[in-house]
This record gives structure tokens, C-alpha cells and sequence, in this order.
């Protein structure tokens, strides 16, 4: 057995070892983490890929695991490009593959699992771990989007008017889920506002879907100022849970025939934003 009081020193040396080595600390990639919001846009990619690589030479355990988890939430929060999001997705499988988890409620895949099954469906990464709980949230996240291929609401917007989906057949229709207390919903606003403006001669409706009550919304955007597109209360949920959403924002994009053809989980950027609507025929160049 170790004598005690050499372990006291080897431990701190092996301690400046390791950051000697470049290998950084879970505390300092925690405070990374926290700060990664307010990272210029055009380092956050870069620095998005450093944080999955720091977190990938963590020792295994549920440490770990929530730091890769954190990570892929933050990740798809904007346009961070392909090789950053396989890096973060990496990262979260390595760590779900050292360290499973058990089932959540009524057999539910726990939510590392869901989130690594929609960085595949969603954002076009490649998984490669096998496991019966990742097999099951890929599934559902089937099963929810035929759910809001099928979905049809009547929602009331600020002056009380309703709103119903299935009678704006003819339209190129983005619905968008959001909160005012949202970061990365209230980022996006500024590009919806824009393209709504430039594409509303071309049948394009965007609705904004909010649970929040008119008053706090109104106020809002008073703040915020002029925001064309239509903004409708869902606030018993009833919308949101019709068409699974679990996170904000979350779009959806159907073509004039009312057919979902594109979806999307957190942020869009104004680029990505118009690769959805190109699916549903819209003309970004007219």
C-alpha cells in the first residue's frame, strides 16, 4: 500500500503532468461549456470541435457523459459544419459505449440516447454504436415525424384571429416553436423576419408558436421590435405535444401540398433556413 503522505505529493504532480501534457481538466471544459454561447459565431465551430476532442480523453463515467451530452445540445445550435458535428457525435456515442445507461421512464431510451439518435436523423451524422436503446429513440423520432406530417391545429394569433394549418394548402408553410425566454429562438428571429418579408410575395407563411401568454409575448416583441410573421399561443401545449416537440426552438417546413419535408431541432441560420425551404420549393434567388 501507498504511503499516504507520498501520495499527497504524487498526486498534484501528476495533476501538473496531465495539463503539461495539453490535456484539459473537466473543470476548465466545464467552464468552456458555460461559456460557449457567447463565442463569436465564426470561432464557435472550431471551438465546439476542441471541446468534443477535450471531452473524448476524459476517463470514463457519468462525468464524462454529461459533459459529451451538454455538448451535443449546445452543438446544434446554429450552422457548425459536418466535421464538427461527427466530432461531437463521436464524443457522445464513446461516452454512452463506456458508460450505458439505464432505460428512463416507462422504458424510454435516456436522453443521451435521443439526443445521439437526432444528430443522426437531423443533423447527417454517422453513428456507429449499437445498442438497442439508441435502435429505439431512432424509432420514435420516426414515429414523431409522421405524427407532424399528419398534424393539423386552430390557434389564435395576437389580435385574437384564428389560424388554422390544413386551410393554408397552396403555401409554403415553416411553423416554428419558440419562447421570448429562449437564447437561441430569439437569434433566429431577426433572419425568419427577413426572409418572411422577401418571400411572403412567393406564398410563404411563417407561424410562431409560443406557449407563453399574450402579454408576456406582446410585450416582447414590443422590445424587439417590428416582427412580420404570425405569432399564435399554444399555451395548454396541446400543439406542441401534437407534434412531440421537446426543445426550442424546433421547425418544420411543408411544401403547398402540406406535406412535411423538412425538420429541424434548435437554431437554423439564415443559410440553413433556406435549404429547408428549397425542399418545399421555395425560389431563395427570386
Amino acid at each position: 500500500m501507498m504511503n499516504s503522505k507520498y501520495a499527497l505529493v504524487i498526486v498534484p504532480l501528476l495533476a501538473v503532468s496531465l495539463i503539461a501534457w495539453g490535456q484539459a481538466s473537466e473543470h476548465s471544459i466545464t467552464q468552456q461549456l458555460d461559456g460557449l454561447r457567447s463565442v463569436p459565431d465564426a470561432k464557435r465551430p472550431v471551438a465546439t470541435a476542441k471541446l468534443a476532442n477535450d471531452i473524448r480523453t476524459l476517463p470514463p463515467g457519468l462525468s464524462k457523459l454529461k459533459l459529451a451530452d451538454g455538448l451535443s445540445h449546445l452543438s446544434t445550435e446554429g450552422d457548425p459544419g459536418q466535421d464538427t458535428i461527427q466530432a461531437v457525435a463521436d464524443t457522445l456515442a464513446q461516452a454512452l459505449k463506456e458508460t450505458p445507461q439505464p432505460p428512463g421512464k416507462q422504458g424510454q431510451p435516456a436522453e443521451p440516447y435521443r439526443e445521439l439518435a437526432k444528430l443522426e436523423r437531423y443533423e447527417g451524422a454517422t453513428i456507429t454504436l449499437d445498442d438497442p436503446q439508441l435502435t429505439q429513440a431512432k424509432e420514435m423520432l420516426v414515429a414523431n415525424d409522421a405524427d407532424a406530417a399528419k398534424a393539423d391545429f386552430v390557434l389564435k394569433d395576437l389580435k385574437g384571429k384564428k389560424v388554422t394549418l390544413s386551410e393554408l394548402r397552396g403555401k409554403i408553410v415553416l411553423v416554428s416553436f419558440w419562447a421570448t425566454w429562449c437564447p437561441p429562438c430569439r437569434k433566429e428571429m431577426a433572419d425568419l423576419d427577413l426572409i418572411y418579408t422577401h418571400y411572403e410575395s412567393q406564398g410563404l407563411v411563417i407561424l410562431s408558436i409560443t406557449n407563453e401568454n399574450p402579454f408576456t409575448v406582446g410585450t416582447f416583441l414590443n422590445q424587439f421590435g417590428k416582427y412580420h410573421p404570425t405569432v399564435l399561443f399554444d399555451e395548454d401545449k396541446k400543439v406542441g405535444n401534437q407534434f412531440h416537440v421537446d426543445g426550442l426552438p424546433t421547425t418544420f417546413v411543408y411544401d403547398r401540398d402540406g406535406k412535411l419535408v423538412a425538420k429541424a431541432m434548435d437554431m437554423r441560420t439564415q443559410r440553413q433556413f433556406f435549404g429547408m425551404l428549397a425542399k418545399a420549393g421555395l425560389e431563395p434567388n427570386r
